[in-house]
């Protein structure tokens, strides 16, 4: 079956959809997209237009559309497969899969769903579905494969299993398992002396600088470079937080760089629910958490010693530094800090995002240039500067 992978309420996780399809988001060890391509051979998203060429929709003459903030599980796989040409299966209102050639929800048969899933309904859910995700993921991706034999001078506590892939390099440090398990990728490299407690992942040529104290909960997408204190906070990838600072119920998108002791909040002093900007209500959202800390979109970056009050989200291509705590929501294409913020022309942007990225071999295409000119288009109503 051909499988499509639909979009529905993006604006409600802007601003890390503005420059992805949901199903780009990385949740437990692999993206929503890669979770689903374990249960089916053929996967593409349908997404917004501007997105449609670095992310294209593959259709045929039979599809099978899912929703994108769905994360599978095998009874859900199970219902969606049995599902007839012509159904649609609901979960209340919301629409999980539709079996028809085209996506045309109007007269079709509803099926109710009945099976248990997790969800990505708001931008906190990430961190806070991240632990179970990893497990999952963890044991669907190792299952009948070997690890690799830990390295010199390492030590592995606890029940759950240590997965190692070829090419990684982990060197007296200690990997404490109690909780969950941790998961090493190809080519990845743990240096001396650092501490970590699953459940964790780190995907193919991440690096944890020495000392690092990683906490449960946390992934690392590929290519990222993390020290100092984290936890509970995923990196989509290609991000960086090489040096000391905290980092706690974070959410860190593609192409970012934390400076020197960039620190957040994750925490109220007067241990309060935390509330966080959303885009489609244009107000503060309640949680409904005690522990939330910083959301940052693809390609912003932070100077050195730079403060992130509790629940601050930060959009696409912002540059955050100075003294004293931002306000806590930083529009897309902002730089500045505390004391105030400019637009971030989008010319010298493109310079930053070309260097950043051939550093990774990957070249900075026109497809690039095109969704970030959208998406500064798209926020230039909350840049009154």
């Amino acid at each position: 079956m051909n499988v499509i992978l639909f979009d529905t309420d993006r604006e409600n996780l802007f601003p890390l959809s503005f420059t992805r399809p949901i199903s780009d988001f990385r949740v437990g060890i692999l993206t929503i997209k890669e979770k689903w391509e374990l249960y089916y051979k053929s996967v593409s998203v349908k997404t917004e237009e501007y997105l449609a060429e670095k992310f294209p929709c593959i259709t045929k003459k039979e599809n099978l559309w899912i929703n994108s903030s769905i994360l599978p599980s095998q009874d859900l796989v199970t219902e969606i497969n049995s599902l007839r040409k012509g159904e649609i299966l609901k979960k209340g209102d919301l629409i999980i899969a539709v079996n028809n050639h085209k996506f045309d929800t109007s007269r079709l048969n509803e099926i109710e769903c009945n099976s248990i899933y997790n969800r990505i309904n708001d931008l906190w859910d990430i961190f806070s579905l991240n632990s179970e995700e990893i497990k999952t993921d963890f044991e669907k991706i190792t299952k009948g494969r070997k690890s690799q034999k830990l390295g010199e001078l390492s030590i592995k506590i606890g029940d759950y299993p240590l997965f190692i892939e070829k090419g990684a390099k982990i060197v007296s440090s200690f990997i404490n398992c109690t909780n969950g398990p941790v998961y090493i990728g190809k080519d990845a490299e743990v240096m001396e002396g650092c501490f970590i407690r699953g459940p964790f992942a780190m995907s193919n040529n991440s690096v944890l600088k020495i000392m690092a104290r990683i906490y449960e909960g946390t992934t690392l997408g590929p290519y990222c470079k993390v020290g100092g204190e984290v936890n509970n906070s995923v990196f989509f990838g290609y991000s960086s937080k090489s040096h000391e600072g905290y980092l706690g119920n974070s959410v860190i998108g593609e192409w970012c760089n934390l400076g020197a002791d960039t620190n957040n909040s994750n925490l109220k002093n007067n241990y309060t629910e935390v509330k966080i900007w959303n885009y489609k209500t244009e107000r503060f959202k309640k949680t409904g958490l005690q522990f939330c800390g910083l959301i940052m979109a693809d390609h912003s970056k932070s100077g050195i010693n730079t403060m992130f009050n509790t629940g601050t989200v930060v959009g696409v291509s912002a540059n955050v530094f100075g003294s004293g705590f931002p306000r806590n929501i930083v529009p897309s294409f902002s730089w500045g800090g505390a004391s105030g913020f400019t637009t971030y022309k989008s010319n010298k942007v493109f310079e930053v995002a070309e260097e950043v990225m051939k550093r990774r071999n990957i070249v900075f295409s026109d497809i690039d240039k095109a969704i970030l000119n959208k998406v500064f288009e798209l926020t230039s109503k909350y840049r009154n500067y």
